[in-house]
């Protein structure tokens, strides 16, 4: 098959002045971010799923940042809808994390076929949304999965099998779900309504962080699938590679949230603060020269943290610009430019640092105030037990050594088809 390669349309070139875009955006959505802020420790404390702060959201089109302007959405920029994310984190972080799945799917239309494009631009620019089932709990061999998609007697499509962690589906109209074909090597995806017959969810994490992001698991018993809800996903496209970075991407930023969420609670919680040591200065805390360098020290942390996870935002922005367009049915997916492998670098590079720095402002919250911030009824603990559980989504060692291959020997990140168990190496022992 002839593959086509041209620059991407125009609606998806960055936007001459994000600063301007993000005001706009910013402006739109503020007032809903400070309604899901009032709420967001008693949700956590009484482990209440947000689903009224997602219908708020849904209503508002925040699905629909990143569908182009001619299919009915906002068009902005990568760089945009993060720093929106950031926004959103720092209000709530299980719900800006439990947009995670639906906003990737998003990304990735861009190189689906033109019905697919059609088909799912518009639904999400009427505000529907797309959840995750991607990962199962084992006993899959790494590179496969379990759940099954083939074709019965009548040639219709059938989906079998069971997912865990499929963050944001309880949420969603319809969910995505990774699958080995029956007849055919590698995996497709497959997206069904979340209400198909066949289909089954449940808020079963049980997680000490991130409680309210609707992780658990989803069961597919013979499930019927449309001809054009079958999707290809080929290892190493531009598709593929952008977005992978564009998912970590996503997590990034609910870190940066959190850790801004933490530098607020931390001046909050000092500036209101009449106690203090007996072995300190005497001064009130908002007075304290050393209560002010831990607040600093947060601060400096979210800073960093937030400038960070922009430029990372920025480079899949630029690579987007000569990245490929989408191919036809039937066609090979173009590969991954090197200006793209380079932005999947680059978020490597993000995702090594910015945990770090999120955690160490959640922790050091404590060194700035007294025993009275461990008390459950202030709720300050979610920002650690939060950044905690975002950041085990991708151990940085495994990133760093990938980001030191590339530098050293140009090796681009390497792609699997799924999470699953290991092989054990030869001469191991059992």
């Amino acid at each position: 098959m002839t593959t086509t390669v041209s620059p991407v349309p125009a609606s998806f070139v960055p936007p001459v002045d994000p600063a301007a875009e993000y005001a706009r955006v910013h402006a739109r959505f503020a007032p809903i971010f400070a309604r899901i802020a009032e709420g967001a420790r008693r949700r956590d404390q009484e482990r209440t799923l947000p689903h009224e702060p997602v219908r708020w959201l849904d209503e508002a089109g925040f699905g629909a940042l990143r569908v182009p302007a001619a299919h009915g959405g906002a068009g902005v920029s990568v760089e945009t809808v993060i720093r929106v994310l950031v926004d959103l984190a720092a209000a709530d972080s299980n719900v800006a994390h439990l947009y995670r799945s639906h906003l990737g799917f998003t990304e990735s239309l861009r190189w689906q076929p033109e019905a697919v494009r059609e088909r799912w631009y518009g639904r999400i620019a009427a505000g529907q949304t797309v959840g995750n089932a991607s990962t199962e709990r084992g006993g899959n061999a790494l590179g496969t999965v379990n759940t099954t998609l083939g074709r019965d007697e009548a040639g219709v499509w059938r989906l079998n099998g069971t997912k865990y962690y499929t963050t944001g589906t309880i949420f969603s109209d319809h969910t995505r779900v990774s699958a080995a074909l029956d007849d055919a090597p590698g995996r497709r995806f497959a997206v069904v309504p979340v209400t198909a017959v066949g289909v089954t969810v449940e808020d079963d994490w049980d997680g000490f962080g991130q409680r309210l992001t609707g992780t658990g698991t989803a069961t597919f018993t013979d499930v019927l699938v449309d001809d054009v809800d079958v999707l290809d996903r080929v290892v190493g496209s531009a598709e593929a590679v952008h977005e992978a970075a564009f998912f970590q991407l996503v997590l990034l930023a609910v870190l940066a949230g959190i850790a801004r969420s933490a530098r607020d609670d931390a001046a909050t919680l000092v500036a209101g603060r009449a106690r203090t040591f007996n072995t300190g200065s005497g001064l009130p805390f908002r007075e304290d020269p050393l209560i002010q360098q831990v607040v600093g020290r947060i601060a400096a942390n979210a800073f960093a943290a937030e400038a960070t996870v922009l430029a990372a935002a920025r480079s899949l922005d630029r690579a987007l610009v000569g990245a490929p367009a989408a191919t036809g049915a039937g066609e090979e997916p173009a590969p991954a430019t090197q200006a793209q492998l380079r932005a999947e670098v680059d978020v490597e590079q993000a995702q090594v640092t910015v945990p770090e720095l999120a955690l160490a402002a959640a922790q050091q919250l404590f060194e700035a105030a007294g025993a009275s911030a461990t008390s459950t009824a202030k709720g300050l603990d979610r920002h650690w037990r939060n950044a905690r559980t975002v950041a085990t989504h991708n151990p940085a060692v495994f990133r760093a050594r990938a980001i030191g291959d590339w530098y050293v020997n140009g090796t681009p990140p390497e792609g699997l088809n799924a999470i699953g168990d290991a092989r054990p190496s030869p001469g191991s022992r059992p």
